[in-house]
């Protein structure tokens, strides 16, 4: 066996991808929890009022799970 073909079996569990998701994650519920107004949000037909924060959550976490049903998918082929 070569050298290029042994692995430590370590991996680091801060990439600059997990970083950049985490602070974007982070920054995105501090945005949520300081915009606390009341909002009138058109819901197709209905008019809806309620806190900015809520839905500001409810899109943040559609998002959510979107982007992991997606990276399933990619990660299954």
């Amino acid at each position: 066996m070569s050298p290029k073909d042994v692995s430590s079996g370590t991996t680091s569990a801060f990439t600059p991808a997990r970083i950049a998701v985490t602070v974007l994650a982070v920054l995105a519920i501090v945005f949520i929890c300081v915009n606390t107004a009341e909002v009138t949000i058109r819901v197709i037909i209905p008019k809806v009022t309620m806190p900015l924060w809520a839905a500001l959550l409810g899109v943040f976490v559609a998002g959510v799970l979107v982007g992991a049903y997606l990276f399933r998918r990619r990660a299954a082929r």
